[in-house]
């Protein structure tokens, strides 16, 4: 839209400019001119009626009396000639070369008066007139330029938000906030797709509390026909009692295995969803976590993440990842952890990379360093693996950049320039992970 509001309006004023810029500028040329020659034919008179007044009293006829007709104060030098009946010819300023513009008096008493002026200074004097009018087409050009980028930017930028919304929305983000725009119909639409919202807030929370309460209920029984089964199976001393039995409950732990998934997916659907994140907050709160563990440890934690960066992602979720890299660093590596941020290609990405000075990762771990259960035999390894899901759930990647010295990196979606995330979206909510107990990660 913002292209199509800039080419129309360009072109309206491209349109005005040549339809009234052109025209007015051939006749202000035209009428400059014409205004030198009628001026050069009055000083033709004027200078015709001192010259017969001068022979009528037999008064000379001087230099002083033609200089002030060759021209000043605005007037175009013009060289001037006067004969005589009798023959005497009087010459003034400079002759003109080339093409000329005379202007020819006879007197009464035979006296010819001759004024000429430059074709070039008359075709000058008329090309300033048209510089003028091209000077000023081109600033109202340039006002034109300057109104249609206020403008569309003024009318795109409303639509760009209400996308982001409508696209926040689409991804589970069921409460986006956006701010009124000052356009009545795109606030109308804004508000209609706020409604849209509040009652698929209310429609996924119901269908949420239906899932969590169904999976309470119904574990409750299981649990009690596991534990009748079991006891059927231990009373009895019949075979195919027992066989019986203990079909049964498995089919009754695999029951109690979807009920769990259905639970653990509800817990998970309540959680937080991607949103615009300022990543410095994130990444300060991780560093006032960490910095005393680090100064314990004799080591430092430096952070370079420029201020005002953002990108699209869960608070939580980022800040589990990042933590869990920095403890990895901590537990793992050695000297100074440096965690980093900058952008990534031509697409708006951003890249969060945490590395230290330590031994790096072995070659033989390096290629399944992010598999589950892989570890060097201090953890459980499911830490580097749920910080890769966490982050991929956030339509990002963890990778591990550089094996010697390590270094990990996170691949995040970057906020497109055209679109604040204070207005967007109101900041993400900061969650501390240094209260609850992560699996430790290894990498040797």
């Amino acid at each position: 839209m913002r292209r199509r509001v800039l080419q129309a309006t360009i072109a309206a004023v491209t349109v005005a400019v040549v339809l009234l810029g052109i025209p007015l500028a051939f006749y202000g040329a035209r009428l400059l001119a014409d205004a030198e020659l009628r001026e050069l034919a009055d000083r033709a008179a004027a200078l015709g009626r001192q010259v017969e007044s001068r022979i009528a009293t037999d008064r000379p006829i001087d230099d002083e009396l033609l200089d002030v007709y060759v021209g000043g104060e605005g007037n175009l030098p013009a060289s001037v000639s006067v004969v005589t009946a009798d023959g005497a010819r009087f010459q003034a300023g400079e002759p003109v070369e080339g093409r000329a513009y005379p202007r020819v008096v006879r007197t009464d008493s035979g006296a010819v008066v001759l004024l000429s002026i430059s074709w070039w200074d008359v075709f000058w004097r008329s090309a300033q007139a048209v510089g003028l009018v091209v000077v000023a087409a081109v600033v109202a050009f340039g006002a034109g330029i300057s109104m249609a980028l206020w403008q569309a930017r003024r009318l795109a930028a409303p639509l760009v938000y209400l996308a982001a919304s409508a696209e926040q929305l689409g991804s589970g983000q069921v409460r986006p906030r956006l701010e009124p725009s000052g356009v009545e119909e795109i606030d109308l639409v804004a508000a209609e797709l706020a409604r849209s919202a509040d009652r698929l807030a209310g429609r996924l929370a119901a269908e949420r509390q239906f899932a969590a309460d169904a999976s309470h209920q119904l574990r409750t029984p299981l649990t009690a026909l596991s534990m009748r089964l079991e006891e059927i199976a231990a009373a009895t001393e019949k075979e195919e009692v027992r066989e019986e039995a203990r079909i049964s409950l498995e089919q009754v732990e695999r029951l109690v295995t979807v009920v769990d998934d259905l639970l653990a997916r509800s817990r998970r659907a309540q959680g937080g969803t991607t949103e615009a994140v300022h990543l410095r907050d994130v990444v300060d709160q991780q560093r006032e976590e960490w910095t005393p563990s680090f100064r314990s440890a004799n080591r430092r934690l430096v952070v370079e993440v420029p201020a005002g960066m953002a990108v699209l992602a869960t608070p939580g979720a980022l800040a589990q990842a990042l933590a869990t890299l920095i403890e990895n660093s901590l537990v793992h590596g050695a000297g100074t952890t440096t965690v980093r941020a900058r952008p990534s290609g031509p697409s708006g990405a951003v890249v969060i990379e945490v590395g230290d000075e330590g031994p790096g990762v072995d070659d033989e771990l390096a290629p399944r360093i992010f598999e589950r259960e892989v570890t060097s035999g201090k953890g459980t390894g499911l830490g580097l693996g749920l910080a890769r899901d966490l982050v991929a759930a956030d339509g990002g990647r963890l990778e591990l950049a550089q094996r010697r010295p390590p270094l990990f990196a996170v691949f995040l979606a970057g906020v497109p320039k055209t679109l604040d995330p204070d207005v967007v979206l109101p900041r993400g909510s900061l969650v501390s992970t240094r209260t609850t107990r992560r699996p430790r990660l290894f990498r040797r």
